[in-house]
């Protein structure tokens, strides 16, 4: 599986320009500006705070975090939807955020997305070969004999029947046929990066399955590269081949999905996989120190130092001091923590010349 690797370091900074490397974000930051309203005081909401990662092609990177710790803002601020506060976006060796207009839209084309309410995603008054055509007529793709082709090509390689389904409206379909649908939309104009903002979160279990193996074999198929955002542990474990872990805009660990999993490194990460439900009656509770109390801390007014000290059962005088920083604990392992769960850091990793760690 392809292996991207935080930089914050100059021997990481050193293979940032690597040919393999598809997506490169490099300290971006996200804030908006909340006016006093009805009796609540606004301030600077600092969404996301100095994020930086890289993804390689055909990558699967998998974002979590608790409600409002920045996930979806992130992805958002990687597609322009709006730019970013400051930091870079560089996609396919462009920063996107010093793009004109009609370059930003040319780019578009390579980077798509698929959103968390299937039917809410398409136009209701639309039947389903208007919805998935649309990009192709926004872009100019060919006459309309061969938009049609491609449509059908598009709903039989979801998995859907043109002549059953391209005639029907979002209401007559199911949410899972109308994920499906949103999804022939993104890959229309051939993308290399898809942005999956909890786009299984909605559907049932059966269905959940199906979308996530459509999702794989088309990874397979045409060379995607996903950045899958979901609140569901169990879904990125399955998916990812890298998961990053946001708490209130803050990036806390970034690794290998299986290494994450297994031995953890951020009292918070810990935290997420102890939340998660065992279907062992003779589990018992989790132990304290894997149990975080509270609720997250507003992000108009961020803790100092770590944010996560306020609910870490970790947290000394240090961590509201002082900001942690990125350190590696293992292969392509990092985490923000001065107490981390894994107690031996490792140095930095180098690189090869090609990018690759």
């Amino acid at each position: 599986m392809a292996e991207a690797t935080m930089t914050t370091t100059p021997s990481a900074v050193a293979g940032r320009e690597g040919s393999d490397v598809l997506l490169d974000v490099r300290n971006v930051t996200q804030e908006f500006v909340l006016r006093n309203h009805g009796g609540v005081k606004g301030g600077i909401l600092r969404a996301v705070s100095d994020v930086s990662f890289q993804m390689r092609h055909g990558e699967t990177l998998g974002v979590v975090g608790e409600t409002g710790s920045g996930k979806s803002t992130l992805a958002r601020s990687v597609l322009q939807a709006p730019p970013p506060k400051a930091g870079e976006v560089i996609f396919r060796g462009k920063d996107l955020t010093k793009l004109h207009r009609k370059e930003l839209l040319a780019m578009r084309q390579h980077v798509q997305m698929v959103f968390q309410d299937p039917p809410a995603s398409l136009d209701p008054k639309w039947k389903v070969t208007q919805i998935v055509e649309e990009p192709l007529l926004a872009f100019g793709y060919g006459d309309r004999a061969k938009r049609r082709a491609r449509v059908a090509e598009l709903l039989e390689l979801v998995g859907l029947d043109p002549r059953l389904h391209g005639g029907r409206k979002a209401r007559e379909l199911s949410g899972g046929q109308c994920q499906r649908v949103a999804i022939a939309r993104a890959i229309a104009l051939h993308p290399e990066l898809i942005v999956c903002d909890e786009a299984v979160s909605s559907l049932d279990v059966l269905v959940q399955a199906q979308v996530l193996n459509l999702f794989e074999r088309l990874r397979a198929e045409l060379g995607l590269s996903y950045l899958f955002i979901a609140h569901d542990l169990a879904l990125v474990k399955q998916v990812s081949d890298r998961v990053l872990v946001l708490y209130l805009g803050k990036l806390c660990e970034l690794g290998p999905a299986d290494d994450m999993f297994k031995a953890p490194a951020h009292p918070y990460t810990l935290a997420l996989l102890a939340s998660v439900p065992s279907p062992d009656p003779n589990a018992g509770r989790p132990e304290t120190n894997r149990v975080i109390s509270g609720e997250l801390p507003s992000p108009l007014n961020p803790p100092s130092g770590c944010r996560f000290r306020t609910r870490c059962p970790r947290a000394e005088e240090r961590c509201a001091a002082e900001e942690p920083q990125l350190r590696f604990v293992g292969p392509g392992h990092q985490v923000a923590c001065h107490f981390p769960l894994v107690e031996t850091p490792v140095a930095a990793p180098t690189t090869n010349g090609t990018g690759r760690l």
